[in-house]
């Protein structure tokens, strides 16, 4: 039997960074499901890597619900620690996030892996066991162990619901994140179309950002980080069943006009534009891709002249502009970013990333139930809470 100091189960974003920092003073072992590495970071940011949000630490945590958990990790494993792993340099695009200036994942995969000369890999090792003496499916005994298994999304990358129940530490609820939404109606007509700088809400959560239409429902930035909102409002854990949905969301299509500024704007210019038709009178307040869709769903005719539009057709018009809904029946699981839920933070330590329920077991990553939204957060916390994982476990 192989014995080791440290053994770490998965080979994704937290689990190389874990080993990196282990292995500067103890004898590591890597257990990878697949026949290589990162295969989840090298789809991050559409394949460019978004690797990580360059906003400064007291602000970035913020982006966070569990801020204070991850605060230590965050201040221990920076992003200019990080930089520093890389022999190449960084670009820094629109809401500070930050990409290699090759703009190829590969080239992050490879700058990591490079850095684990030191470090046992072994490749398509599934975990089926760990014994109370940590001894690893017969085969591997370890002093201590990391479980960095990530979550359940992209199962192709190795994500299992299986990995969850490892040990007997308490999970929470799992559900989807950063997921596109399926709509009731076929939006195949707009596909493509964007709206920009909208506020998207459901119920009382409100997010600001693009949307997306494609085929079957709702994308973009603005849709994706709404949907960790509805997962963490409405009960459903995967590890029971896949939620059945219906519910609806509200865009506000002019979120710069409340809707007392559009009544008295728009009493105005439809008298000294009276003769302009409805349809590019709209296209100062929408997307032109858009207007034929928004009028045909408000049951309004864009060939009426603004003169012409009575007062009930006006409030319906305000109404739609500033609450345009659409009717969701699920998530898009396949384009799901990120699981919300895991490894139950109230039995980890957030200064080690040990479990306070079995010694010598630290968590890192995606098992663990943390989440942010899109923008190269989720992998500031893959590598800060990997680092200090294989660093704590590597103290004697």
């Amino acid at each position: 039997m192989e014995k080791y100091d440290i053994a770490i189960i998965g080979g994704g974003p937290a689990g190389i960074m874990a080993a990196i920092a282990a292995s500067r003073t103890s004898r590591v072992i890597l257990l990878e499901k697949n026949p290589s590495l990162g295969r989840k970071l090298l789809l991050t940011g559409g394949g460019r890597c978004n690797i990580t949000n360059n906003k400064p630490i007291k602000q970035l945590l913020t982006f966070f619900n569990n801020k204070n958990f991850l605060k230590h990790s965050f201040y221990t494993f920076t992003n200019d620690d990080l930089f520093s792993l890389f022999d190449f340099d960084f670009i820094e695009e629109d809401d500070n996030r930050i990409f290699p200036e090759t703009e190829k994942s590969i080239d992050v995969l490879n700058g990591l892996i490079d850095k684990l000369d030191d470090v046992v890999i072994s490749y398509n090792f599934e975990v089926k066991k760990i014994t109370e003496d940590f001894v690893i499916n017969d085969c591997v005994k370890a002093s201590k162990i990391i479980i960095a298994t990530g979550g359940i999304t992209y199962p192709q990358t190795g994500c299992s619901p299986d990995n969850y129940f490892l040990t007997s530490q308490p999970i929470t609820d799992i559900r989807y994140g950063l997921a596109p939404l399926i709509t009731k109606k076929d939006l195949s007509a707009i596909a493509g179309v964007t709206l920009n700088d909208v506020v998207i809400s459901y119920n009382k959560n409100k997010v600001r950002g693009n949307v997306l239409f494609s085929h079957v429902g709702l994308t973009g930035p603005g849709i994706i980080n709404l949907s960790n909102e509805i997962s963490q409002v409405i009960s459903y854990n995967l590890l029971d069943d896949e939620p059945v949905l219906d519910f609806e969301i509200a865009i506000d299509l002019c979120p710069g006009f409340t809707r007392e500024q559009l009544q008295d704007r728009f009493s105005n210019e439809f008298q000294s534009r009276g003769k302009t038709h409805l349809k590019n009178y709209l296209k100062t307040f929408l997307t032109n891709s858009f207007i034929e869709y928004f009028l045909n769903e408000s049951n309004l005719d864009g060939n009426l002249e603004l003169s012409r539009i009575n007062k009930k057709s006006k409030n319906r018009l305000i109404e739609n502009l500033k609450r345009f809904t659409f009717e969701i029946t699920g998530f898009n699981t396949d384009l799901a970013k990120v699981t919300i839920g895991g490894v139950d933070l109230k039995n980890v330590n957030p200064k080690t990333m040990e479990s306070t329920v079995i010694h010598n077991l630290y968590f890192a990553g995606e098992a663990l139930d943390l989440h942010g939204p899109t923008g190269g957060y989720n992998l500031k916390i893959a590598f800060s809470t990997g680092y200090l994982a294989g660093l704590s476990a590597s103290e004697k």
